[in-house]
């Protein structure tokens, strides 16, 4: 984690290698994001396989909801990076000292992911499906 750089992401900066963005304001605080938006953190890393490797810690600390914990703020709740660096850093290391259980893990994500987007893109064409079918039956009348 020595490599890592977390910085509080600007809207107009490009960044040069690789990189993630993680969510900061509201209740996906903790999000990780391959774009920019403009309540982010972004993360920079040394190697490609850092990052891949960073990007799913980070969305098992988001999936299981372990940023409400932080969140500050009484109408839009925020992640502060003071608290983020630290937490993040603490937990990535505790998680990554398994890291035959954290690859396991990271392919049973990326499978579920592509599953899910699978799943995504069957109901849309059933969908699509369901309103020719009406469209059809509509406009016989």
């Amino acid at each position: 984690m020595q490599n890592l750089m977390i910085k509080s992401h600007k809207p107009n900066q490009m960044y040069l290698g690789n990189y993630i963005f993680i969510l900061n304001k509201g209740l996906n605080s903790g999000k990780p994001m391959h774009e920019p938006c403009p309540n982010c953190f972004v993360l920079i890393f040394p190697t490609a396989e850092e990052k891949e490797s960073y990007y799913w810690l980070s969305y098992s600390l988001w999936k299981a909801k372990f940023w409400h914990l932080y969140l500050v703020g009484s109408v839009i709740p925020f992640l502060r990076i003071c608290d983020f660096k630290k937490e993040f850093d603490n937990k990535t290391r505790s998680m990554l000292q398994e890291h035959d259980e954290h690859l396991k893990s990271v392919k049973a994500l990326r499978l579920l992911e592509q599953k899910e987007a699978q799943f995504h893109k069957n109901l849309a064409l059933i969908n699509d499906m369901k309103r020719a079918i009406l469209y059809r039956y509509i406009s016989k009348k």
